[in-house]
Parts: structure tokens; C-alpha cells; sequence
């Protein structure tokens, strides 16, 4: 049996970090979810509240925070453009002091401390599809960069530390996710799409729709999360976790018309600056070195999806910010 451990989870009451922290605590660990609600909302964690191992705080993961722990899942930053631009000096600070605060405390404590990074360090790739070893093609002025510059500066800090202080880091880049929880005015595509269609509102799709996205269930991403955290101390990464399957904008939503039965119509809207034209990742590495690959497809993973959107009060859901 594998021994149990105290675990922070940094963004734990998020889209991710939620479902990361039900798994934890399931597998018996005393989980501490550290999380100041920007974003994401108590609901997401309220039905682990009443467990003994679990512990919730309200906390700016931009402050440093004292706590003795085994390991350290760093989720915290507002994922969806809408969010990370809305305070983009603030998504900055969040990326590179949650880093430094983080990376801290796991050099004090002996801890591993794995990074949530993103597909977004690639930017606009114009290497298709995208492995580890791909540097990217990032704007670092434009208005993406807050969020793409800010999380690649956070992987330059996780390799500083473990080169230079010995820290056992781990690094995934994670691609598209989409799943229950998710909230339903993030900004993203997959959320965007399903609310438009239970509503019978137009659907707007940004550009021709020709641009590709992979879309990776939320339960495969967290299986690479934790198989990351608990891979041979040899393995930093950093390590793609997404779907290699690869569909345009436009599938996504004829896809989700289908499955809602919605009547409703595709509207086009001009494409957002530097929005990727193709995305899709190499998971040769992942495939090798944790076992891993999505098995949920996107017609099953949508339907699950839009089941969840079904069973809650959109009314309930306020936008976070004006950006949506």
C-alpha cells in the first residue's frame, strides 16, 4: 500500500484542481486545498468539506504561505483568456511569485512540487503537432502573454531550483480540458458552446472555425497529473497531457448542436490576436514514460459534459469577470 502524505493543492477549488483533490483524498492523503476564489467557487469542493483529511483555505497563492508538506500540485492561475486577461499584471504575478512561493516551501520542506504549465508556452506553433522539445512561438508583448510568458517564466524557475537547490519538480503542459465543473462563463470554447446551445442562442465561433483544438475529459488529465507526481525522481518533464485527436472549432459546434438537440445557428466573430491556429500535442513521451493516454473520446466526454451543464442553474453561475 503507498504511504500516505500531506498534500497541498494550490487552485484546489478550480475546474482541475477540484477533481485532483477529490482523487487525493479518496486515496487517503490529508489534502490542504489553498485557493482565493477568483475563479473558482467553494461549491466545487464543498462535498469534501466534512472529510477529516481535507482542509480548504482562502488564500493568494501570491503571498508566501508556511505549511510542512510531502508534496505540492502548483494549479493556481486563471486558465481561460477572458480570466487571465482581465488582470493581466495579476495572472503575471500569479505565475511567477506563486512559482517562487511554492518552490520555497518545497525546498524547505523536502517536498516534490509538480506545475500545472499549458499548451500555451507553444503560443502559435508552427511545428504540428507539438512535442516537449518544440520552443514555441510566443508574442511577448501581445495580449496572450500575461498567461503564455508568465507560465513559461514559471518553468524556467521550476528547472533553476531543481538544477541549482536540488528540488524534485515535475512539469506537465496541459492542452485543452474540458468536463463537469467546469464554469459555465469561463470563456472557454467547450463552456461557451454547450451554454449557447441549452439556450438556443446563437453559437459563436471565433474566426472561420477552421482553427484546430484537442480536447482532453478532465478524468484522463488528472490520471497524467498524479501519474507525473509519482513518477521516477529521474522524470521532470516537462510533459504534454492532451488529446491527440484533432478537430476544428466548427466540429466542436456541430458536435455540441447534435448532442444538446439545439436549433441553434453558427455565428462568426472576428479571431481574438494571436489565437493558435493549430493545436495538437505529441504524447510520445507521456505514452513512454508514464503509461498514459486519454481513453475518454469527445462525443462521450461532450455528452457527460452537457449532462452536468443540464443538472445545474446556469442562474446560479455569475460571469467571474467582464471578459467572457
Amino acid at each position: 500500500m503507498a504511504s500516505l502524505k500531506r498534500i497541498l493543492v494550490t487552485g484546489g477549488a478550480g475546474f482541475l484542481g477540484s477533481h485532483l483533490c477529490e482523487r487525493l483524498v479518496e486515496a487517503g492523503h490529508d489534502v490542504i486545498c489553498a485557493d482565493n476564489f477568483f475563479t473558482s467557487q467553494k461549491s466545487n469542493v464543498a462535498h469534501l468539506l466534512d472529510r477529516d483529511n481535507f482542509e480548504l483555505l482562502r488564500h493568494d497563492i501570491t503571498q508566501p504561505l508556511w505549511l510542512e508538506v510531502d508534496e505540492i500540485y502548483n494549479l493556481a492561475c486563471p486558465a481561460a483568456p477572458g480570466h487571465y486577461q482581465f488582470n493581466p499584471i495579476k495572472t503575471l504575478k500569479t505565475s511567477v511569485m506563486g512559482a517562487i512561493n511554492v518552490l520555497g516551501m518545497a525546498k524547505r520542506c523536502r517536498a516534490k512540487v509538480l506545475q500545472a504549465s499549458t499548451s500555451e508556452v507553444y503560443g502559435d506553433p508552427e511545428v504540428h503537432p507539438q512535442p516537449e522539445s518544440y520552443r514555441g512561438a510566443v508574442n511577448p508583448i501581445g495580449p496572450r502573454a500575461c498567461y503564455d510568458e508568465g507560465k513559461r517564466a514559471a518553468e524556467t524557475l521550476f528547472m533553476d531550483y531543481h538544477r541549482h537547490n536540488g528540488v524534485n519538480v515535475r512539469i506537465v503542459r496541459i492542452f485543452n480540458t474540458y468536463g463537469p465543473r467546469m464554469h459555465p462563463f469561463d470563456g472557454r470554447v467547450v463552456s461557451n458552446f454547450i451554454r449557447q446551445a441549452l439556450a438556443g442562442e446563437p453559437i459563436t465561433i471565433f474566426g472561420s472555425g477552421a482553427q484546430t483544438r484537442s480536447f482532453c475529459y478532465r478524468d484522463d488529465v488528472v490520471e497524467g497529473i498524479i501519474r507525473m507526481m509519482d513518477a521516477a525522481d529521474d522524470f521532470s518533464g516537462p510533459v504534454n497531457l492532451g488529446n491527440p485527436g484533432e478537430f476544428t472549432i466548427r466540429q466542436l459546434a456541430e458536435l455540441t448542436i447534435e448532442l444538446t438537440g439545439s436549433r441553434s445557428e453558427l455565428v462568426e466573430r472576428p479571431l481574438p490576436v494571436d489565437d493558435p491556429e493549430r493545436r495538437r500535442p505529441d504524447i510520445t513521451l507521456a505514452r513512454g514514460r508514464l503509461g498514459w493516454e486519454p481513453r475518454v473520446p469527445l462525443r462521450e466526454g461532450l455528452a457527460t459534459t452537457i449532462d452536468w451543464f443540464r443538472s445545474v442553474r446556469i442562474a446560479d453561475f455569475r460571469a467571474p469577470t467582464p471578459n467572457y
